[in-house]
């Protein structure tokens, strides 16, 4: 018997589908606003950053909390980004963190915090996830705060 094995678990009514009825369904539980754009996705403002609420997989199984800082890099700062994003990496297990050029040619710092659920999960489950990706996400955006305080108070002033 081994780590993986393929054995083929149904949901059971303590483990449900996830969906994103629930999702909105846990957010509102701990009375937080949240916004659905049109392409159906849930996202919600924090200090410092935007965090969306993304399903994944064939079911719609994979969830995904991704945090988005509001802080605008240059490309110039790619090496010192990579500095803090690597040490996150290194010293938390969560949230996963990178940095990108984006379209317009800004340097972002993103974070991810996913999980397959392709066997269903408890509600407590759900609001753990949710929970843990606002959080660690917030916690990163205090770190990238500290580390790039001009980006910080740029982002603070629009």
């Amino acid at each position: 018997m081994g780590f993986f094995n393929n054995a083929k678990l149904e949901p059971t009514p303590e483990l449900a589908p996830l969906t994103k009825e629930r999702i909105k369904a846990t957010l509102e539980a701990s009375s937080w606003s949240y916004h659905v754009d049109s392409d159906g996705d849930i996202g919600s403002g924090w200090d410092h950053g935007v965090i969306w609420f993304f399903t994944y997989g064939n079911q719609a199984e994979i969830l995904q909390v991704r945090g988005i800082w509001d802080g605008k890099l240059s490309p110039d700062d790619l090496s010192q980004a990579l500095d803090v994003v690597n040490e996150w990496n290194c010293d938390r297990l969560f949230p996963k963190v990178y940095a990108r050029i984006n379209d317009e040619g800004q340097l972002r710092v993103i974070s991810e915090h996913t999980l397959d659920y392709e066997h269903g999960l408890t509600d407590e489950q759900l609001n753990l996830h949710v929970n843990t990706g606002i959080a660690t996400s917030c916690q990163l955006w205090e770190r990238l705060n500290e580390a790039f305080p001009e980006a910080a108070a740029a982002a603070a002033a629009e």
